[in-house]
């Protein structure tokens, strides 16, 4: 009697057979043959289903629920009970055309199906519809233990339980697996430059820069840290997402381990090495070892009969388990594909450990040296119980709080010390007496900066960090400097991290403020928070505003309709004429599709009732508008900034367009106030330094020469990109997109509408933490500050 809900994208040919696809040997006809087995991402979707799964009250209704993967409609909704009806007329489709099998078993991206009982059905339904998310009843949980599915009157598929419980037929394969080596051949060991010029040391940052490292203020590690945001964070560290007005200190921390060459060398102690590196990471990052737990991927080549081949895939589960034994690690997932051969090309034997732990976020370390005269320490011990020893070691040196910084050996200490000098720019000087193996592997060992001397049991002292900005071990030293820029060299021609110009641009500074005034005090003036498809940081943005005193509404414009699309226009346009604020947050409307950026946004607000709503808000009632990233280019493309109203845009017009590089870019920046006339800089001055995370695609600020220096007379220039020296700058390190003049953010006429690329609203206490700077920049405390 229970019912099944499937919810979210349409079904439609996507991923037929993309399952069985991912197991295929493939070749030259792959593309032209197997395309359509690559299933199509919705990130819009997605994130609708994310914002309705943290309902508690929806999540609650719910007795079980399975994500769309291989086999579509057929296994998501086939395994959630023992005997189901399934209606197959019942799945929305993309388009027509699609037979009963096709619906079965397409693996179409961004669907769930929930069961619910039947008296919460309509509640569920329509808690789906506030989320702007397709959702409707497909099958119903049956007392006869058969997966039955009907397609126009027909059944198509009438399978017992007890037949689907077998797994099918059984197989077996022969097994092949040769004598461990004694002893792998080790390579001559590298000078420091050539270790920084190797491809297993070099910097990744052209490619991690590409995803959003910040979203959801929720990082408390962003993937670079240090002053320079050159050391990278082993682990990825992020709070456990709670909804604006609750707190909390809880976080997890999450890290892999995989070398591909002891893989290839030896797949047993290449997968055992993998879950020891993953787990050394953990405790690097501050959790405790005996908490992680692990998924593990694999991939390996076609298989095929030979005994040989299966061997492979055979030893290095092997090793996997003698070291989840060893550490009693459990597995709780994992994901294979035994497919990787095109031709006569095979992938190397892969197995990849990811570990996860939870940590509270007032103890989650980062990895880049912090201060001069430290001493720098090796933890490692001998064998399981050595090495474990030697974590508990580490581990309680942190609780005491005498660790700065943690780095999990993967290939040497030596790139141990120099990854966590790039940051800071801290040198290391090695003791002449540590008799440390500088450039071999040591799974589980640490490498640590301390506050002071200690005595170890398991380890030993390596060095000391110095002023000095050379990384020296014996005879082989090297700046840092060069040492960085072999690293970044290495893969600047496929993840390029430089582009544009490097020169210097004057400082824009209007200390004049803004004669915009309030007529009347408001103790808690109300901000709205339109949540258009492909919003992601209305959490974010609600959250800041509860900090500041302002009270939030998030309201969810729908559009799966023409009547969901009138009912949210009339609801945003009354939201509007009853709250004090506008705020436009960041993310990706519209998909973000190819020079999209807010099309969606500016057309829903060219409504005319919203159009009056908004001009009746500044110019009648001395409201604010806040416009942050896509909620910036929503505002430069209605004319609100600079212009103060929405109006018909011309090529005279300033805007925002593809950055420099030519790709997305997520880091921090340091921008300065460059003028106050406005209300969301009351309590800013000209010249406040601010770091702040930006994360956009489309961020170049651009108008003609003319108009730009209208700006800046008229103190419309509000802030600017800067170096570490707070002066603006062109370059890319300072100016992630080359927005002209640096500039960042911009206001109306009267400073009502502030429109700015970073954001603002991705901070607290435990975000960001391996990044210096001051990162409260007040702008809701400003605007809360207006309006008493």
């Amino acid at each position: 009697g229970d019912v099944v809900i499937l919810l979210g994208g349409r079904t439609g040919r996507d991923g037929i057979g993309g399952a069985t696809g991912s197991s295929k040997s493939h070749n030259l006809k792959s593309l032209d043959t197997m395309a359509s087995e690559v299933q199509k991402g919705n990130a819009p979707e997605e994130r609708k289903l994310q914002r309705l799964f943290r309902d508690g009250e929806v999540t609650r209704l719910i007795k079980r629920c399975n994500d769309f993967g291989a086999g579509g409609v057929s296994v998501a909704i086939g395994e959630l009970a023992d005997g189901l009806s399934i209606d197959l007329d019942a799945v929305r489709k993309k388009y027509d055309g699609l037979d009963g099998t096709e619906l079965a078993i397409s693996e179409s991206q961004e669907r769930m199906a929930v069961v619910v009982g039947p008296e919460d059905v309509d509640a569920f339904l329509a808690a789906a519809q506030r989320e702007n998310l397709e959702a409707y009843p497909v099958a119903t949980v049956t007392q006869e233990p058969r997966m039955v599915m009907t397609w126009r009157g027909q059944v198509v598929a009438d399978l017992s339980r007890a037949f689907l419980n077998t797994n099918g037929a059984v197989k077996h394969a022969s097994v092949s697996v040769p004598a461990r080596p004694d002893g792998v051949a080790q390579p001559k060991a590298p000078t420091l430059r050539e270790m920084a010029a190797s491809l297993k040391s070099a910097s990744r940052r052209g490619l991690t820069e590409r995803f959003d490292g910040s979203i959801g203020a929720g990082s408390v590690l962003m993937p670079f840290g240090g002053k320079s945001q050159r050391t990278p964070a082993q682990a990825m560290a992020a709070l456990f997402p709670v909804l604006p007005g609750q707190e909390t200190d809880q976080a997890s921390v999450m890290a892999w381990g995989c070398d591909p060459d002891q893989l290839s060398a030896d797949p047993y102690s290449g997968a055992h090495s993998a879950v020891y590196t993953s787990v050394a990471k953990l405790v690097a990052a501050g959790a405790d070892y005996k908490t992680a737990y692990l998924t593990l991927q694999e991939f390996f080549e076609k298989l095929r009969t030979e005994p040989e081949r299966w061997g492979k895939p055979f030893a290095a589960l092997l090793g996997a388990l003698d070291a989840q034994l060893e550490l009693g690690a459990a597995a709780i997932g994992g994901k294979d594909s035994m497919s990787g051969s095109f031709l006569d090309l095979d992938v190397p034997p892969t197995v990849i450990s990811f570990a996860i732990a939870p940590v509270k976020a007032g103890e989650v370390l980062s990895p880049e040296f912090k201060e001069a005269g430290h001493p720098v320490y090796l933890f490692h011990g001998e064998g399981p119980e050595g090495q474990k020893a030697a974590w508990e070691e580490f581990h309680a040196l942190h609780k005491a709080g005498k660790v700065k910084a943690a780095w999990a050996v993967e290939n040497g200490a030596a790139e141990a010390v120099m990854n966590m000098a790039f940051g800071n720019s801290i040198g290391f000087a090695a003791d002449s007496k540590a008799g440390a193996p500088w450039y071999a592997s040591r799974p589980g060992a640490l490498v640590a900066e301390l506050t002071g001397d200690v005595e170890l049991t398991h380890g030993g002292k390596l060095g000391v960090t110095t002023a000095e900005p050379v990384v020296a071990i014996g005879r082989d030293s090297a700046p840092i400097d060069e040492l960085l820029s072999l690293s970044e060299g290495v893969l600047e021609d496929v993840y390029p991290t430089r582009a544009g110009t490097s020169g210097a641009v004057k400082a824009i500074s209007w200390d004049k403020r803004s004669p915009a005034v309030r007529k009347h005090k408001v103790a808690h003036p109300k901000v709205v928070i339109p949540v258009f498809p492909g919003t992601n940081c209305e959490y974010d943005s609600a959250r800041a505003c509860l900090r500041a005193g302002l009270e939030p509404e998030i309201l969810v414009v729908r559009n799966l309709t023409a009547a969901d699309l009138e009912e949210s226009a009339l609801a945003l346009e009354k939201a509007i004429r009853k709250a004090q604020i506008l705020f436009l947050p960041g993310g990706f409307s519209g998909g973000d599709e190819p020079d999209g950026s807010a099309k969606f946004i500016c057309s829903f607000l060219r409504n005319p009732r919203l159009t009056d709503a908004v001009h009746d808000l500044l110019k009648k009632r001395d409201g604010l508008m806040l416009g942050i990233c896509n909620g910036f280019q929503a505002l430069i493309k209605l004319g609100l900034v600079p212009y103060g109203e929405i109006r018909d845009m011309d090529d005279k017009c300033p805007t925002l367009t593809y950055n420099t590089i030519g790709r997305h870019q997520s880091r921090y920046v340091t921008t300065r106030v460059a003028s106050v006339q406005s209300p969301w800089m009351l309590k800013s001055s000209v010249g406040d330094l601010h770091t702040i995370p930006v994360s956009h695609g489309e961020g170049r600020f651009v108008a003609p020469r003319a108009e730009v220096k209208r700006l800046i007379a008229a103190g419309q220039i509000a802030t600017q990109y800067v170096d570490a020296d707070g002066k603006p700058s062109m370059d890319i390190d300072a100016n992630p997109n080359g927005s002209l003049e640096a500039i960042e953010g911009i206001f109306s006429p009267d400073g009502r509408v502030f429109g700015k690329m970073g954001h603002s609203e991705r901070r607290g206490p435990y975000v960001g933490v391996n990044i210096p700077g001051d990162k409260h920049q007040p702008l809701f405390e400003s605007g809360a500050e207006y309006f008493r």
